[in-house]
């Protein structure tokens, strides 16, 4: 299981045309309507908005499990998201940075057909972890 920043898809949100972005997309916005562009969010940091930690994870989750809700700022726009984060040495406001995994989990563990999922995205790393 690697993470990368470079090369990986692109982590996208949603913008609308109120200006408001959303993660993650959906196919009508805050304002009633449709998505006029997205924004990739690997190519910003954020910052912890909270954080925790779990012990009993689903089948094929890395145990223990750092979780994260972040939030980025987009040209002036906040954009929250929830995901793993690489490590438990992370603190409220830290900066953290979205990097590319090619399995959140193991696809063999878990009751459905591996093929009828994905397995990838995003966790978030402090800036300063390497």
């Amino acid at each position: 299981m690697s993470d990368q920043r470079e090369g990986g898809p692109a982590f996208e949100a949603a913008r609308y045309p109120d200006g408001s972005i959303t993660y993650p997309a959906h196919p009508v916005g805050p304002d009633g309507e449709a998505p006029v562009e997205t924004v990739d969010l690997s190519e910003y940091t954020a910052t912890v908005i909270t954080w925790t930690t779990s012990t009993a994870t689903p089948p094929g989750v890395r145990e223990p499990n750092h979780v994260a809700i972040v939030e980025f700022d987009v040209d002036g726009e906040p954009v929250r998201a929830i995901g793993q984060a690489t490590t438990g040495d992370i603190d409220i406001g830290d900066a953290v940075e979205p990097v590319y995994a090619e399995e959140l989990r193991d696809p063999e563990a878990g009751i459905r057909e591996p093929a009828s999922q994905e397995w990838d995205g995003f966790r978030f790393r402090p800036v300063d972890e390497s």
